[in-house]
């Protein structure tokens, strides 16, 4: 097996994009179709508004990642951070990939937190796209600039 010299992260806000959203979602690494039944099941059972970014939100968010990864020592290559998504790509280090994104996540909830925004903000889980060589790195971070 080829070893991993980087990733790409994905995670979501809460409510901005349920299972069975018409954009289609992942789950279990799949990407399925909408479904119009789950995504109205998912609707009723969320007990928070969604969650949405705005410009302020977003640049607290984006400084908070890098403040973490400078602090574990994690090489990003690249982020965007959107109203309802954050993308990064970042080098492969001898850290699960769930702790990583745990300390990411926690840190942008405890920034927005101390600049006033309420509320739930992540969905459970995140998505990953490996990368095992040059070429596939470079085509994530084409995507995240580029997004």
């Amino acid at each position: 097996m080829d070893k991993i010299i980087g990733y790409m992260l994905t995670c979501t806000t809460y409510g901005t994009w349920l299972q069975g959203d018409k954009r289609g979602y992942v789950k279990n690494g799949k990407i399925l179709s909408q479904n119009n039944f789950l995504l109205q099941s998912n609707l009723k059972e969320m007990k928070y508004p969604a969650a949405k970014f705005n410009a302020e939100h977003r640049a607290v968010v984006h400084q908070a990642i890098l403040d973490k990864a400078k602090e574990i020592r994690h090489q990003i290559y690249a982020i965007a951070v959107y109203s309802n998504h954050v993308h990064i790509v970042a080098e492969h280090i001898n850290e699960s990939i769930e702790k990583v994104v745990s300390f990411y996540k926690n840190a942008a909830r405890l920034a927005l937190r101390s600049n006033g925004f309420n509320g739930k903000i992540w969905t459970k889980g995140f998505d990953k796209r490996f990368c095992f060589n040059q070429n596939e790195l470079e085509k994530k971070i084409k995507y995240v600039k580029g997004h």
